[in-house]
């Protein structure tokens, strides 16, 4: 029997009309571009005259963009004065004399970790790895300090662990009893059980133990909630069940953390009015890359002609900024913002708009990246691509001028390699073919798009360049195929109902379904076994030996941890809702106030 799927024509037009067909859209002529009305003159206008027959197209009805130009561009902050730098280096000089003054290993563990959740530890990175290597040498021996003390020990691991020190599982032995379970008796530590948890997520495949604790810590500690304990522990436990601390975003953590922190009985005022200022300090730098991407944007116009794409630049920039936030990557993050706005355009053209005739030119002309080989394709096609080829050819210039090396090969291939991925699933979609999970998630780690965002990152980010580390980078080494299909789990959690609704190809959760008959219910828990199997894998590859920067593989960590955070409750990056506004509002346009 012909299914009727009643679709949008061109967004601008208004009108509905029913689509007839068995299994797969009619083949029609190629149309132009609805344009809105208004917007400024841009070197990529498309001219082009309509044709005498409309082809249908989907729209997934994006809504309008909450943030405009004009409001991005009056965002400013009073903490660029060099009042607030100065006291900022007189507290940073206060802290490392606590680090140097704490000489109990517990003590120093507890300074770190209050550093690092309030988003101040990369200042003293080199303090910390001292401490911590000069623990790590005797952490394994029965110290007094840590001996039978769950809190102390798990603690210990997580931080270790965390610095990619090989601590092993077996320091948890000695909390367990005849039989191999954990003792009853920790039930009644919450706080140690908490951090028994904590120090669970950073587990490899076939540690037992760690598996073993995180079913026993969560088990109990969801319990413990339901009677009365400290208001301020009960906070973090339900901080914690929410999602764990190894899963989180940096940068939106020290932003809770800090105001949990300053409720705190045993409060340091030095660490708190840090941790304030710093923030502050960092959010007038990203305000000013944000008008930066913000003006680059509104000078491609694909926001304002391309009318059936996500015209998301703020959600792009906070991508960027939970990726990696510290100051001195300021430029990295200009232009991994750029990446990111192209990569959302390009997805929407095969996702949405173009007929599978166009994908297939688009993708040749990707391949070849060649200016003059666009004369084949439609207008709309034609801005997409010269916005692309002029951004990334001026990323490639700006890494042979300040590195000495021509890295336009590996983008080029990284952006085919999207593309192909991208027509595979317009392919199946205009088919009515649904894949295995097996199958659909050989491409989609792909198209998800982590790989391209990972490979412009690590020329970004990494100087020098490595032989060695091109070649691991070219064959999307473990650590990107990780990071890249947490973010395609996470994204097919968040949004593929959604997606569904508009006829979008089936995702690994109907994939699921469709291959074992499950539930919609069983596929999604099934999914988020393996999200939390693949973070398994990523812990163990981020402490193997690797041709990367710790800087490079916490990106990866991070672009993984930022998925989870986008896609948490729905589709946090198209559908604007409430969480990411206040994400937005917290991270990037309100300060901290200092008392």
């Amino acid at each position: 029997m012909a299914t009727r799927r009643t679709i949008n024509l061109l967004p601008s037009t208004g009108r509905t009309l029913l689509w007839t067909f068995a299994g797969r859209p009619p083949r029609t002529c190629v149309s132009s571009l609805a344009r809105r009305g208004g917007g400024s003159a841009s070197p990529f206008q498309c001219t082009a005259k309509p044709c005498n027959q409309t082809t249908l197209r989907r729209t997934a009805n994006y809504q309008p963009c909450i943030w405009d130009y004009d409001y991005i561009q009056s965002v400013n902050s009073d903490y660029e004065g060099d009042i607030y730098k100065r006291r900022s280096e007189k507290l940073k000089e206060y802290v490392k004399m606590m680090l140097e003054k704490a000489v109990e290993p517990l003590d120093q563990l507890e300074l770190i970790e209050n550093l690092q959740r309030l988003g101040v530890s990369y200042h003293f990175e080199d303090e910390i790895k001292k401490i911590l290597k000069s623990i790590y040498n005797n952490f394994d021996s029965n110290d007094s300090w840590k001996k039978e003390d769950l809190y102390a020990t798990a603690l210990g691991f997580r931080l270790l662990r965390q610095h990619r020190f090989d601590v092993s599982q077996e320091v948890l032995e000695c909390f367990k009893d005849k039989t191999g379970s954990f003792k009853a008796s920790l039930c009644e530590d919450t706080k140690g059980m908490l951090y028994l948890y904590e120090a669970s997520y950073l587990s490899i495949n076939g540690e037992s133990n760690l598996d073993l604790a995180r079913e026993f810590t969560t088990k109990h500690l969801t319990k413990n909630l339901e009677q009365d304990m400290d208001q301020n522990l009960a906070i973090l436990v339900q901080h914690a069940l929410e999602l764990p601390l190894h899963w989180r975003v940096l940068r939106l953590e020290a932003r809770w953390f800090i105001d949990v922190y300053e409720r705190k009985p045993d409060m340091n005022p030095v660490l708190l009015e840090l941790a304030k200022l710093d923030f502050n300090i960092v959010q007038a730098l990203h305000q000013n890359d944000l008008k930066y991407t913000s003006s680059w944007w509104k000078s491609t116009c694909l926001g304002e002609q391309l009318t059936f794409v996500r015209d998301r630049l703020m959600e792009n920039f906070l991508w960027t900024v939970g990726v990696n936030f510290e100051p001195q990557y300021g430029y990295c993050r200009r232009m991994s913002t750029k990446v990111n706005a192209l990569i959302a355009t390009i997805d929407d053209v095969y996702d949405v708009y173009g007929t599978l005739d166009e994908l297939e030119l688009f993708t040749d002309v990707v391949q070849r990246w060649d200016i003059n080989a666009m004369e084949q394709l439609p207008d709309y096609m034609k801005i997409c691509f010269l916005a692309l080829y002029k951004s990334i050819n001026e990323m490639a210039y700006d890494g042979l001028k300040h590195q000495g090396f021509d890295i336009i090969s590996y983008l080029k291939k990284a952006w085919a390699n999207l593309c192909k991925s991208y027509l595979r699933e317009a392919k199946w979609y205009f088919n009515g073919y649904t894949p295995t999970l097996e199958e659909y998630l050989n491409n989609a780690w792909i198209s998800i798009s982590a790989p391209v965002i990972l490979v412009h990152a690590y020329f970004l980010f990494t100087n020098p360049i490595t032989n060695k580390a091109l070649e691991c980078l070219d064959k999307y080494h473990n650590i990107i195929r990780w990071s890249s299909m947490i973010l395609r789990l996470a994204n097919d959690l968040g949004t593929s109902s959604d997606e569904l609704k508009r006829g979008d190809v089936p995702k690994s959760i109907q994939c699921y379904m469709h291959e074992t008959g499950a539930s919609e219910e069983d596929a999604r828990e099934h999914i988020r076994f393996l999200i939390s199997e693949t973070w398994k894998k990523m812990n163990e590859d981020r402490i193997a030996n690797s041709p990367f920067s710790e800087t490079f593989i916490e990106i990866a960590m991070n672009l993984a941890r930022m998925a989870q955070c986008m896609y948490q409750h729905g589709d946090g990056h198209g559908g604007q809702g409430s969480e990411t506004k206040d994400r937005v509002f917290s991270l990037l346009i309100e300060p901290i106030p200092l008392i």
